[in-house]
């Protein structure tokens, strides 16, 4: 009978972990998804047709050929997608490193989809340390996913869902188990500081410092080549064009009252003085 299939999908999650060899972060492959998703998956039409009797090879062509979009379970009565029914499988074959590899390595729009199941099964299964060194690199990838939700289909990217992998608490109708922070780590001497894609973001900023001193710097130049004085010089004398006409007028009119010659009969009561 040892030569035979096992018919009965169901007593991989029947065993609980008696036979079941656990994953590398010590959780329990059969558990790892809730109980109700994994009775949805194993009831599904797509898990009895196509993930009866697969191995590894044979999941690269059941995501190339079913797989259109990423999510969980869809609909108001919460059918798994095959992407979910997949992973499924994943947890109970336990690929290794290597084939996980083989499957991340993969690029093309034909393959991209294969790319997020193995992302989503390194996030189930391996330590934290193996997750962030797996699913940073592909923090880079701007291909194009379809997401299926309750609510709908909406486009997101490959990028976006492994960063959603690495700072969500639930993602694909699956509670993923806590991941330490990766500044702990760091402290712990397991990783190595993150260099981002875009460089150094301090040098990033100081050179947007510079670009801005520079623009102020043209701006001055051209105004004073267009005759107007600068703010800057503006600021620094205390004054402005309108303060000057209105400090002008002003000034005129306290002259204008204060100046003997503007007010009548001045001289003439001199000389009645006199």
């Amino acid at each position: 009978m040892s030569g035979f299939h096992q018919a009965d999908e169901r007593r991989f999650l029947d065993e609980r972990g008696s036979s079941v060899s656990v994953a590398p972060n010590g959780l329990n492959p059969a558990t790892i998804m809730e109980k109700a998703v994994r009775e949805r998956i194993v009831d599904s039409y797509f898990w009895k047709e196509q993930c009866f009797g697969v191995n590894e090879a044979d999941i690269v062509d059941r995501v190339v050929e079913h797989v259109s979009c990423i999510g969980g379970t869809t609909g108001t009565t919460q059918k798994p997608t095959p992407f979910l029914c997949l992973a499924l499988k994943l947890l109970q074959l336990a690929p290794n490193d290597a084939i996980l590899a083989a499957y991340l390595q993969q690029g093309g729009e034909k393959f991209k989809y294969l790319r997020a199941l193995a992302l989503f099964y390194v996030r189930l299964t391996r330590t934290a340390v193996d997750v962030y060194t797996t699913l940073e690199p592909f923090l880079a990838d701007r291909r194009k996913l379809r997401q299926k939700t309750r609510a709908g289909t909406r486009l997101t990217f490959v990028d976006a869902f492994a960063d959603d992998l690495l700072v969500q608490t639930r993602v694909c109708a699956t509670s993923l188990w806590k991941l330490p922070q990766r500044e702990d780590l760091e402290d712990l001497g397991k990783l190595e500081p993150r260099e981002s894609a875009l460089g150094d973001i301090d040098e990033i900023l100081d050179e947007d410092d510079d670009d801005d001193k520079d623009d102020e710097k043209e701006n001055t130049d051209s105004e004073e080549e267009n005759g107007f004085p600068s703010s800057k010089r503006r600021r620094d004398s205390g004054d402005s064009s309108p303060r000057r006409i209105n400090g002008n007028a002003s000034d005129q009119k306290v002259q204008g009252r204060q100046s003997p010659q503007s007010e009548p009969g001045s001289d003439r009561s001199r000389s009645r003085t006199r």
